[in-house]
């Protein structure tokens, strides 16, 4: 089985390409939707120990973890080391599915692929990418974002111009969804004849 690694930045539409994905067929693995589901579960009790005042009724309140870790890359490194060994856990149980479920390729959206080094554990990484007034224009629209808030974000990940260079294929959200799905059809044409690369 073929694994496609599927990122971006944030407000380039990945969540959408990644359920285009779906849509033909393949099965998807999104660390966010995991994130959100072990926010309401096993990292809740870590987390309220490691950033007291942060949980709520049993779940993690994002806004006031956000607010305690987004300035402080020590406080993320402590954030990631609690999430990122239960992300791990559903991530290989998603692979393991897939395969025995007989599919020819599956996708992983992982947000930070470049900047957690997860390219090597794909067999090939597909961008999804906008221009910077479209992403902003995206992001800036969403609830509870600022000019600061999304400028902190954007530090913590790696120039889009420099993800293009690295990835294998550039999937283009900014003329709507038709497009989109075409290219990825496109892309699912490619990587069956590509051989498995992953280390």
């Amino acid at each position: 089985m073929l694994i496609l690694g599927l990122t971006g930045s944030i407000g380039m539409g990945k969540s959408t390409t990644a359920k285009l994905f779906e849509e033909a067929g393949v099965p998807v693995y999104d660390a966010d939707a995991t994130v959100h589901k072990i926010y309401e579960g096993e990292a809740v009790p870590a987390i309220e120990e490691a950033f007291p005042g942060t949980t709520a009724n049993g779940k993690v309140d994002r806004a006031r973890l956000s607010a305690k870790v987004v300035h402080d890359p020590e406080a993320m490194r402590r954030l990631e080391g609690i999430v990122h060994p239960m992300l791990r856990a559903y991530h290989q149980k998603f692979l393991e599915d897939a395969e025995r479920a007989g599919a020819p390729v599956a996708v992983v959206d992982v947000p930070l692929l470049f900047e957690t080094g997860g390219e090597k554990r794909v067999d090939a990484v597909v961008l999804v990418s906008t221009s910077p007034e479209n992403q902003r224009q995206r992001v800036l629209a969403r609830e509870n974002m600022t000019e600061e808030k999304l400028d902190a974000i954007l530090v913590r990940q790696m120039a889009d111009a420099e993800k293009r260079k690295r990835a294998d294929f550039v999937v283009d959200t900014s003329h709507g969804l038709d497009p989109v799905r075409a290219q990825i059809r496109d892309i699912l044409r490619e990587v069956v004849k590509m051989p498995q690369r992953r280390s």
